[in-house]
């Protein structure tokens, strides 16, 4: 009786198993747009250098303490808000405001202190100066008549040592690009940055220069395409 009842067994499951797929479920419902799936995602993937914080701070181990500087709007701290006060105030019609100098003015004067600071930043800092290193900020941004973006940066960042925020924009300059002198200066080893810019700041000076994501609410649009250069881009950094 056992031995009958095994064979029925091993000769049902058999059976089942090899059944067509609509015989074991009901058939499928129709999909009604285009999807996709892991496979397909994996496939669409742009070849793109990305390295973490831990990354970075294993291909410098070896190194002695060094000087590394951050763009400021998008790369250490999310400022859209303060852009979008300035051109609905002083150009709502077009970004005429960037050139205003009243704009550069009262936005420097404080606006910083409703932007928030993104966390993948303060994790960078914190990862350098344990290490020994000097931060920097480079901006792109003109200067105002009252800087309190050093004081407000150092806080929210935690930067210690600070040092005056080095304002680039309006300045003349012999370089391609008008970060590119400050790097020089401060003898920087790293600079990091969201926009197109300040790799191609970095790459002109000959240093390394990493992408850090801008997040996807910013309002300074167009996007950058990360990793276009060839350049190395820190995963999660968009906040």
């Amino acid at each position: 009786m056992k031995t009958k009842f095994s064979l029925l067994s091993v000769t049902l499951v058999a059976t089942i198993f090899s059944l067509p797929t609509s015989a074991q479920s009901k058939e499928k419902e129709p999909y009604t747009q285009a999807g996709t799936n892991m496979r397909l995602i994996e496939q669409q993937q742009v070849p793109i250098h990305w390295v973490s914080i831990e990354g970075i701070k294993e291909s410098i181990k070896d190194l002695p303490p060094m000087n590394v500087s951050f763009d400021i709007d998008d790369t250490v701290a999310a400022t859209s808000g303060c852009f979008h006060y300035g051109k609905q105030k002083y150009s709502p019609e077009d970004y005429s405001y960037l050139k205003k100098q009243e704009f550069w003015d009262e936005i420097n004067a404080g606006c910083d202190k409703y932007s928030l600071p993104k966390e993948s930043a303060k994790a960078l800092i914190q990862m350098h100066q344990e290490r020994g290193d000097q931060v920097f900020l480079i901006t792109g941004r003109t200067a105002g008549k009252d800087d309190q973006v050093t004081g407000i940066m150092e806080k929210n960042l935690g930067i210690k040592n600070m040092q005056p925020v080095n304002f680039m924009g309006g300045k003349e300059h012999s370089t391609k690009y008008n970060k590119t002198p400050a790097i020089i200066k401060h003898k920087i080893s790293i600079h990091y940055g969201d926009s197109d810019d300040d790799v191609l700041a970095a790459k002109e000076a000959g240093i390394r220069g990493i992408r850090v994501l801008r997040a996807a609410n910013s309002n300074y649009v167009p996007f950058p395409q990360a990793g276009g250069y060839g350049e190395e881009v820190l995963i999660n950094s968009s906040y």
